[in-house]
C-alpha cells in the first residue's frame, strides 16, 4: 500500500501550522512551526527553492487546496481514500463537511491516537496493523474501521507494558475527548457518542473543502 515516507516536519512548514505528526518531537522547541522556532529563525516558511516566496501568494483556490491538504495529513490519508470519504460523506443526509470530520474522528487509529496509546497517528495506526487493539474484545487491524456508539476499545495486556506507550501516557500532554471515556487505568476508552462539531478541535475549516470538491 502507498504512503508518506518522507520528512513529516516538511509537511507542518507547507501548511504553516503543527499538525502532530511526529510525536514528541511536536511539543519540544524542535518544531519548526513553533512560536519559539521562528524567533530563533528557524525554516518555519515553506519547503522547497521557493518556499519564502510562497507564503506571499494567495487565492481562492489555493486557500481551499490547503485546507484539503492540511485535513488529509493530519488524519494521514492518501489523496483517494480523502476523496472517498468526501463522497461517501456527500451521500448522507446532514452537513456534508462536519459527517466528513465526524467519519475521520472516529477512525480507528485516530481513536488510538486519541488514548495516547500512539505518539502519533501513524504510530497509532501501527499499533492497529500489528493486531495490538481490540474492539468489543475482537482483535481489528483495519485502521481504518469506523467505531460506532456504544463500542468499547482496549490496549492488548501484553502491550501497556511497552516502553512507547508508556512513555506516551507519562510524556505527552493530551486530555481525551468529551466523545470517549477512559477506563482500565487509560488502556480502555468507551465510544460515548459520535463526535459532534463543536468537540472537533483540529484547525480544519471544512466548508473550504466542500467548495474545493464541488466544484
Amino acid at each position: 500500500m502507498a504512503r508518506y515516507t518522507g520528512p513529516v516536519c516538511r509537511l507542518c512548514r507547507r501548511e504553516r501550522t503543527k499538525l502532530f505528526l511526529k510525536g514528541e518531537r511536536c511539543y519540544t522547541l524542535k518544531c519548526p512551526v513553533s512560536d519559539q522556532a521562528q524567533e530563533r529563525t528557524m525554516r518555519a516558511y515553506p519547503p522547497g527553492e521557493h518556499g519564502r516566496d510562497r507564503m506571499r501568494q494567495g487565492s481562492e483556490y489555493l486557500s481551499q487546496l490547503r485546507e484539503k491538504q492540511k485535513a488529509r495529513r493530519i488524519y494521514g490519508l492518501l489523496e483517494k481514500q480523502f476523496r472517498n470519504l468526501y463522497e461517501e460523506a456527500n451521500r448522507r443526509p446532514g452537513i456534508t463537511g462536519e459527517t466528513l470530520l465526524q467519519m475521520l474522528e472516529t477512525r480507528l487509529d485516530n481513536v488510538v491516537y486519541r488514548a495516547a496509546w500512539g505518539a502519533s497517528r501513524s504510530a497509532s495506526r501501527q499499533l492497529v496493523r500489528h493486531g495490538h487493539v481490540l474492539v468489543n474484545g475482537k482483535r481489528v487491524t483495519i485502521p481504518s474501521y469506523r467505531v460506532r456508539k456504544g463500542e468499547v476499545i482496549t490496549l492488548k495486556a501484553p502491550t501497556r507494558e511497552n516502553f512507547h506507550v508508556v512513555r506516551n501516557r507519562d510524556v505527552l500532554d493530551r486530555q481525551l475527548v468529551p466523545w470517549l471515556e477512559s477506563g482500565e487505568n487509560g488502556f480502555q476508552v468507551t465510544v460515548l457518542s459520535l463526535p459532534i462539531r463543536e468537540q472537533i478541535t483540529e484547525p480544519v475549516n471544512e466548508q473550504l473543502i466542500v467548495e474545493l470538491y464541488s466544484k
